[in-house]
C-alpha cells in the first residue's frame, strides 16, 4: 500500500533502497538478541537455510502487483511480460521463483476515489478479472486457489497458489449481497477499510465515523464468517480491531501490518491487540515497508500522513498535494532511513514475544510500497528471512509456521467456522 492517507499512485516508485530473548513458552531456543539496525552484518545464506526454505510452504499475505500491472501496462501482459525480469516491478515470475513463494494473496485494491464516484465495485471486478487473466496467461506458474486444500495441492504441483484479497470495504458499496458475489468470484479475505474511515468501520489513519464498528459492520463480519472469508484488520483503527475481534467467530488476519511496540505508526498493531489476536487464533503478517518497520522512518511517515490529510481537507488537487509532499519531504531531509532485514526480524520477534510464534506471518506489500529494507528489495528476498530467523535461534518448525503454516492454519479455521455457522 501507499503511505497512509495517500492513494496508491499509478507509479509509486522503486524501492530506494533489540528485542529481548524470547521465553521458552514461545517455543523458541534462546534466539540471539537483535543488534541495532545498520550495525548488523548482512544476512548470508547457508545450505541449511536454502534447504529449509525450499521444503517450506511460503505464503505472502499481500501483494499489489495487479494495480501496478494496470497502472504501468493497462493490464496487458504483451506490454509488461512478467515471465521476464521487470526492473520497474518488485514482483515478477523470476523473482517469485527465486523467492520460493508457494502461495500469494493478490490484492485487488482500487483507489478510495472510486467510491466517491460510485465506481469502487466495478473497478474491483476489473481487478479480479486482471488477476484471473494473469493466471490464465501463465498457467505453468499460477493456479487459482479457493481453499487451503487447493493451496497445498497447487504448491505440491510446483505452481504458485494464487488467492484474491479485497483491500477496502468500500468495494462492497454497503451491500452484503455484493460481499457474497465477491466471495463467489474468489475473494478469500477483505480488509475492512483502507486509509479512510467508512460509515461502518474506522480506519487507523482517519477520523472515526463508526465508533470502531457499526451495527452494519457487525453484519459484515458475521457474513464473512458464514462464507469462510477471512476478516483482515490491516488499516483499521485499534477500536475497530477490538470490536471485530469481539464479533468474529473465526481467526482474523492482519494481511500486511507490523508491530506498534517496535515502530509507533498508526498502521501497526498495538500490543494489547496482539494479545487479543493470539486468543482469537489470528495471524499478524508483517509488512516489509520501511515506514512501518524502522522507528525513525515510522515517525516521519506518520507526520507525513497527517500533513497530507491537511492538504486534502484544504481542498487541494492531487497534483497540488503531490507537489506539497515533495516540498515537505525535502524539508525533512527525505523519508527516513531504509533499515535492513534485521528490523523486520525485530518485528517478528516482538510479535512472537507478545502473542506467540503461532500468530505471525509475512505480508510483504510488494509493489505497493516505495521504501524497502536492505535484503528485502523484491520478491526474490524471502530466503534471507529464513536465514535471519535461523540466525536468531528459531527452530525449523517455527520457521515453517512463520513462512506460511500459521496463515494456512488460520484460513483452515475460517473454513471450519463457516461450516459450523451453516450447520446452526
Amino acid at each position: 500500500m501507499s503511505p497512509p492517507g495517500a492513494p496508491k499512485s499509478p507509479r509509486r516508485g522503486r524501492p530506494f533502497w533489540g528485542i529481548a530473548a524470547l521465553t521458552a513458552a514461545c517455543g523458541l531456543a534462546a534466539p540471539t538478541p537483535s543488534i541495532a539496525a545498520g550495525a548488523s552484518p548482512p544476512v548470508t545464506l547457508t545450505d541449511r537455510a536454502r534447504e529449509l526454505h525450499a521444503s517450506s510452504l511460503v505464503i505472502d499475505g499481500h501483494n499489489d502487483l495487479p494495480w501496478e500491472l494496470r497502472s504501468q501496462a493497462r493490464g496487458e501482459f504483451d506490454r509488461l511480460d512478467i515471465a521476464q525480469p521487470q526492473p520497474t516491478l518488485q514482483t515478477d515470475i523470476p523473482k517469485l521463483r527465486r523467492g520460493g513463494v508457494g502461495a500469494q494473496f493478490w490484492s485487488v485494491w482500487v483507489p478510495g476515489g472510486t467510491a466517491k464516484r460510485g465506481a469502487a465495485l466495478s473497478t474491483t471486478l476489473e481487478q479480479i478479472d486482471l488477476v484471473k487473466a494473469m493466471i490464465a496467461r501463465y498457467p505453468e506458474t499460477f493456479e487459482l486457489a479457493l481453499t487451503t486444500d487447493d493451496i497445498v495441492r497447487i504448491h505440491k504441483s510446483g505452481k504458485i497458489a494464487s488467492l484474491i484479497g479485497v483491500e477496502g470495504g468500500y468495494s462492497i458499496e454497503g451491500s452484503l449481497n455484493v460481499l457474497r458475489q465477491l466471495y463467489e468470484l474468489g475473494a478469500r479475505y477483505m480488509t475492512l477499510t483502507h486509509t479512510d474511515s467508512l460509515p461502518w468501520a474506522d480506519s487507523g489513519t482517519d477520523e472515526p465515523r463508526a465508533g470502531g464498528l457499526s451495527p452494519f459492520g457487525h453484519d459484515v463480519i458475521r457474513e464473512m464468517n458464514r462464507l469462510g472469508m477471512m476478516v483482515d484488520l490491516s488499516h483499521v483503527s485499534p477500536e475497530c480491531m477490538k470490536a471485530a475481534l469481539r464479533a468474529t467467530r473465526a481467526p482474523v488476519i492482519f494481511s500486511h501490518s507490523s508491530a506498534r511496540g517496535v515502530a509507533d505508526h498508526p498502521r501497526n498493531v498495538p500490543d494489547d491487540v496482539l494479545k487479543l489476536t493470539a486468543a482469537n487464533g489470528g495471524v499478524v503478517m508483517v509488512n516489509f515497508f520501511s515506514a512501518f518497520l524502522v522507528p525513525e522512518t515510522a515517525r516521519i511517515d506518520a507526520a507525513r500522513m497527517a500533513f497530507r490529510r491537511e492538504q486534502v481537507q484544504a481542498g487541494l488537487s492531487e497534483d497540488e498535494i503531490e507537489a506539497a509532499l515533495r516540498r515537505w519531504d525535502a524539508q525533512q531531509g527525505g523519508r527516513g532511513p531504509r533499515g535492513t532485514i534485521h528490523v523486520l526480524i525485530d518485528h517478528i520477534d516482538h510479535i512472537v514475544k507478545v502473542a506467540g510464534v503461532d500468530h505471525v506471518g509475512l505480508g510483504s506489500d510488494y509493489d505497493g510500497v516505495t521504501i524497502l529494507p536492505e535484503q528485502l528489495e523484491d520478491a526474490s528476498s524471502y530466503p534471507y528471512i529464513t536465514q535471519a530467523l535461523l540466525d536468531r535461534g528459531y527452530r525449523d518448525e517455527d520457521v515453517r509456521k512463520i513462512l506460511g503454516g500459521n496463515l494456512l492454519r488460520a484460513m483452515r479455521a475460517a473454513e471450519g467456522a463457516a461450516t459450523r455457522v451453516e450447520a446452526n
